[in-house]
């Protein structure tokens, strides 16, 4: 099925891959993305520099391009950060989200793939965590994200158009060829600051808590493996594409429904690199839940989508893979000599 698809925040770590695997099926893309936390050289098609909360230059693809999906991935999205700036939150996840409904509406495109996250059931007491499970959100951007949810849901019930909202739990890993992978400045997610460890880039890996209520003391989470995340966004504009006249929506988990521990991460990364990764203890962090895994049944039901990738040995392997490779090529000339210099 050929159709056209405005990726917002397509130039991210999840966005390319998405980006990625529907240009290889078919469909014609265009990628907006204002690169803050994206990277040019990982988008193939169509691109457009801007931002969400600059409508006028938002509106100018709508008008070139003939849309018909939506796939938003454009929210801020580090805890910390929303703590420490709320109203930077605020105004580019819900009011940049306002601006790409009203073009949505005002240029009749029908449906929206929103990326959500794990992070709005706080620290949910049922694991694992079905969609059913009242929303609890322990940061700004949890709250943000969740708040995105309801828009999206009480403009899909006026205007009638499809949505799919898919709450990711730990997206890690990186394409199986190695060509396109997690480059964040600075790095926040576990397993690349892992890896970074193991690269010789930082002298340790901080754990934040060992006496959380978990079997080794460690946090627990779901780890997804971005090309299964990446088919979860496949099938989601599959489903989407065939509602045809009676429009309607869906929130679903994207979710392995198995957890690993801060230890289980470094102790296998240690098994694939062959490398030292020195260890410091650290204090808790405000709003880790001890354990976050998901009940994934809905979307295997509704999608028919299973993770084929998502063991940590390959998630790591396929991170490995592009850590130690291509990803120094990209990086800005000036950290990568930072880090070649250590």
């Amino acid at each position: 099925m050929s159709a056209n698809i405005l990726i917002i925040g397509g130039a991210g770590y999840i966005g390319s891959h998405v980006n990625a695997l529907l240009r290889e099926r078919g469909y014609k893309t265009i990628i907006y993305d204002n690169l803050s936390t994206g990277h040019r050289d990982m988008v193939m098609g169509p691109f457009v520099y801007g931002d969400i909360l600059e409508p006028d230059r938002l509106e100018d693809v709508f008008i070139t391009h003939k849309i018909d999906v939506v796939i938003h991935l454009a929210a801020k999205s580090l805890v910390p950060e929303s703590l420490t700036r709320p109203l930077f939150y605020y105004e580019n996840n819900i009011s940049g989200t306002v601006n790409i409904l009203k073009l949505m509406l005002e240029y009749n495109v029908k449906n929206i793939l929103f990326s959500s996250t794990a992070s709005v059931y706080g620290s949910p007491d049922v694991i694992p965590v079905t969609e059913d499970v009242k929303p609890q959100p322990n940061s700004v951007y949890g709250f943000t994200k969740l708040a995105i949810e309801r828009m999206i849901q009480d403009a899909s019930l006026i205007h009638n158009f499809s949505y799919v909202v898919l709450r990711y739990f730990n997206a890690a890993g990186a394409s199986l060829d190695g060509n396109i992978g997690e480059l964040h400045i600075p790095e926040t997610h576990l397993i690349p600051r892992v890896l970074d460890v193991a690269m010789g880039e930082e002298p340790e890996i901080v754990i934040y808590g060992t006496d959380y209520d978990t079997p080794d003391g460690t946090c627990i989470r779901d780890y997804i493996h971005i090309v299964d995340i990446a088919d979860a966004h496949l099938r989601a504009v599959e489903w989407m594409l065939s509602q045809k006249k009676d429009k309607s929506g869906i929130i679903l988990n994207v979710g392995s429904g198995k957890g690993f521990s801060v230890l289980d991460v470094i102790n296998t990364a240690v098994e694939i690199t062959g490398k030292d990764i020195p260890v410091n203890i650290g204090e808790r962090r405000q709003g880790d839940p001890p354990k976050l895994v998901a009940d994934a049944k809905l979307i295997e039901k509704v999608l028919g989508w299973k993770p084929r990738y998502s063991d940590l040995k390959t998630i790591i392997k396929t991170a490995w893979k592009w850590h130690s490779g291509r990803r120094m090529k990209l990086l800005k000339p000036t950290v990568r000599n930072k880090i070649l210099s250590k």
